[in-house]
């Protein structure tokens, strides 16, 4: 097995390296996507919409969920598998840029996957706005050697068109609802429905033959809805829907009770994570409680609640009760990377630094962001860390001991330490200050977004789940685009959650 980030710098993808071969997948022609264009912002408007006049998703979903009822899907939206009491599944989250961040970790997920049962998008499958005309690229071209079926839960861009072209794809076309009456003029609602972004008139007209790229038999997958569960030997995987703002309806949610009862072992997928950088975002349910209630309540026997939308790894084991469930990010698997040297020292719901999982680790995370940076504002020599530098002042400012160890020559000084707090570096909670938590948060928010790159190496990853009646094994493979970590993906984090 090859070196990960928490053995070597190489195993991080840093130094000089063999890129990989993923180009070779990609389409001859990549629109590059910038989050700081104005075309872009302006088209991926619907949530700033969303969060001004009310949020639309609700209603929307509820009229899709009940023409796929028409039209023949269970009423339950449980997806029932014949597969062995011993097998695998693949989790990747928000993949759809289309671009070398995208593909860069196709061949590893290739690798890692080829004996899966299945594959679970977690969260924006297709950037910017969901697409009909982008599936060919950002889905169907990147995984048309994945043998297995491909199941997904929609992001707040996939909700970006109103999820038609997301229902088509993933639920069997099912025909788009019935507008809603135009409401009365000037009122929210009418400011919403006139600026509301919607699908160019002929989208999707390629999409026929889009199709063509996972045609064969063991690759087709219906799913009944935007949300779902499965049944898969030993356990069930419960994916929600959480729309433009990271809620879910009370319709949504009165399902959600309902399929997580009973013995069975859960495994949650979500477009929203309940455990992020260092916060506990329960996820709210119209009408009253929480997401994290009905992962937390004893009787619905979760073990782990995996969700995208944070293009990362984080891992958080809580306890509940005596009993420990597993909060996962990861959402790493296709778009720019956001940042993990912004997130504080780690103390949540019990969990402490000991405790916490990140991928990449800190330290690489700034070493990325200063060298983006330093490019971006022709100031390499003043912002450009080495990744032993950044390891060092993390380790520094948040008393911590660093997965990796830095160069045993090492020093931190002034301007280190400058270029650290420049770029949002976290720190520890009893030295936050009301100046500190502003910026790390205004970083995040605003900087981090625009921050693609299309060079090695890109911090991708992805998960494997091997299930046995007992316990699942899951594992977080990185992705850097070089060829040593293309051949044999690095295992970054691993975790055996018992079902008994």
């Amino acid at each position: 097995m090859s070196d990960s980030s928490r053995d070597t710098a190489q195993g991080a993808g840093w130094g000089a390296a063999e890129r990989g071969a993923y180009q070779r997948l990609m389409p001859d022609h990549v629109e590059k996507l910038s989050w700081l264009n104005p075309r872009t912002l302006w088209a991926a408007r619907n949530g700033v919409l969303a969060s001004w006049f009310g949020d639309p998703t609700g209603r929307t979903r509820s009229r899709l969920v009940a023409r796929q009822a028409e039209a023949g899907a269970p009423v339950d939206k449980v997806i029932r598998r014949e597969v062995p009491d011993r097998f695998s599944f693949m989790v990747i989250g928000d993949t759809g840029e289309g671009d070398d961040s995208q593909y860069a970790v196709v061949p590893g997920f290739l690798k890692a996957g080829q004996d899966s049962e299945f594959a679970v998008i977690a969260s924006d499958v297709i950037y910017p706005v969901g697409s009909a005309d982008d599936y060919g690229t950002k889905f169907f071209q990147p995984y048309q050697y994945y043998p297995a079926p491909i199941y997904a839960i929609p992001g707040n861009h996939d909700w970006y068109e109103d999820l038609g072209a997301f229902m088509r794809v993933f639920c069997a076309d099912a025909p788009p609802p019935a507008p809603e009456p135009t409401p009365r003029p000037l009122t929210g609602a009418w400011w919403q429905n006139l600026l509301w972004h919607r699908p160019r008139p002929g989208d999707g007209q390629r999409l026929a033959d889009a199709r063509k790229l996972r045609s064969a038999p063991g690759q087709q997958a219906v799913q009944p809805g935007p949300y779902w569960a499965i049944d898969a030997g030993p356990v069930r995987i419960v994916g929600i829907d959480t729309g433009l703002l990271g809620t879910i309806d009370a319709e949504q949610g009165a399902w959600l009770r309902e399929v997580s009862r009973g013995p069975k072992p859960k495994i949650l997928i979500t477009g929203s994570p309940l455990y992020v950088d260092g916060e506990h975002h329960p996820c709210a349910i119209e009408g009253g409680g929480t997401v994290d209630d009905i992962v937390r309540d004893p009787a619905h026997h979760y073990v782990a609640a995996i969700g995208g939308d944070i293009h990362n790894y984080q891992r958080y084991p809580v306890d509940v009760d005596g009993r420990t469930i597993q909060y996962v990010v990861s959402g790493g698997g296709g778009a720019f990377m956001h940042a993990t040297h912004t997130i504080a020292r780690v103390s949540v719901a019990g969990v402490t630094e000991r405790d916490f999982r990140c991928y990449p680790l800190r330290g690489d995370s700034l070493a990325f962001y200063s060298r983006l940076y330093g490019r971006r504002l022709r100031l390499r020599r003043f912002f450009t860390l080495t990744e032993s530098e950044a390891t060092a002042v993390i380790a520094e400012r948040l008393g911590i001991e660093p997965g990796r160890a830095p160069g045993p020559d090492t020093r931190v000084t002034r301007r280190t330490r400058l270029v650290a707090s420049l770029l949002g570096t976290g720190g520890r909670p009893d030295r936050a200050s009301r100046f500190r938590l502003p910026v790390r948060k205004l970083y995040t928010q605003l900087f981090s977004p625009g921050s693609a790159t299309y060079s090695p190496p890109f911090f991708k990853c992805f998960l494997r789940l091997d299930v046995t009646p007992e316990a699942v094994r899951l594992r977080c493979f990185a992705a850097t685009g070089n060829r040593v970590q293309e051949l044999d993906p690095p295992v970054e984090d691993e975790v055996t959650i018992p079902l008994n």
